[in-house]
């Protein structure tokens, strides 16, 4: 996980400092870019503990294009309960958008998902594998925009290559969380299309780091990184998986550090 720490120090050491939406302030830098070989284990935080457990029941939500806390309670996850309204609706976030884009009473939406997938098998070299949560006009609707707004998918023969454009990066908190996202993402669709996971290109806008987070990241910046553990995936399609058919093996990582979520 060399390329996040490198990330880590360089807003610590260049950072802007700067006023933010939440009143909290950062230092911030605009535009970063980091590159995760999963040919070299999954690539998650060691230098913390990440609650991959939450990572993997998050996703989960999404790929059923869930937007109500309380749409499965064997799967929930805490981390959206700050934003939902007092029935738990978060309005067309990400599940929403990645499975009924566009969707209304009448119509059914697209699903973008399915869509990226079927693509990838019929036309692997094409340049428009692309599935995007920054959808402009529901923007109002949402209790939180997308900050992991859209990614793009690569073929390279067996390989299957993801590059995320997050517009918001909170660097201690949420970042660690977004990768292991993504590349267990990665590594879904990579099984579901004959593909071999390889690259998880993260590419950053305000990458950030609160000013209450400093302390905790210099803390982890002191730690050595263990090895990097193993992704395991039950032999079944990406839409079919449960929590139990993911795991991550031989995840050795330093103690958890708590970190303040601006909301």
């Amino acid at each position: 996980m060399r390329p996040y720490l490198d990330l880590l120090r360089m807003v610590l050491a260049d950072g802007e400092r700067r006023t933010d939406r939440t009143g909290t302030g950062t230092l911030s830098i605009f535009g970063a870019q980091s590159r995760y070989d999963l040919r070299e284990g999954f690539p998650i935080v060691t230098t913390k503990k990440v609650l991959f457990p939450a990572v993997v029941r998050e996703l989960l939500w999404f790929l059923r294009g869930s937007t109500n806390i309380h749409d499965d309670l064997t799967q929930h996850t805490p981390i959206w309960d700050a934003w939902a309204d007092a029935e738990g609706n978060l309005g067309p976030i990400y599940g929403h958008q990645w499975r009924r884009w566009g969707a209304d009473g009448e119509r059914p939406g697209i699903d973008q998902l399915a869509e990226a997938v079927a693509l990838i098998r019929k036309d692997p070299t094409s340049r428009r594998i692309i599935v995007s949560a920054w959808n402009v006009a529901d923007l109002p609707k949402m209790k939180l925009p997308p900050c992991h707004a859209f990614f793009q998918l690569y073929v390279s023969g067996d390989w299957l290559d993801l590059q995320l454009y997050q517009r918001s990066a909170d660097l201690a908190l949420g970042v660690p969380f977004n990768i292991a996202s993504y590349a267990l993402l990665l590594a879904m669709i990579a099984q579901d299309t004959g593909k071999r996971p390889r690259y998880f290109i993260h590419t950053l806008g305000d990458a950030h780091i609160y000013l209450n987070h400093v302390e905790g990241v210099r803390t982890q910046l002191e730690r050595a990184p263990f090895p990097l553990p193993t992704l395991a995936l039950a032999d079944k399609p990406m839409l079919a998986m449960t929590f139990d058919d993911v795991r991550l093996e031989g995840y050795q990582h330093h103690p958890f550090i708590k970190f303040p979520v601006a909301v």
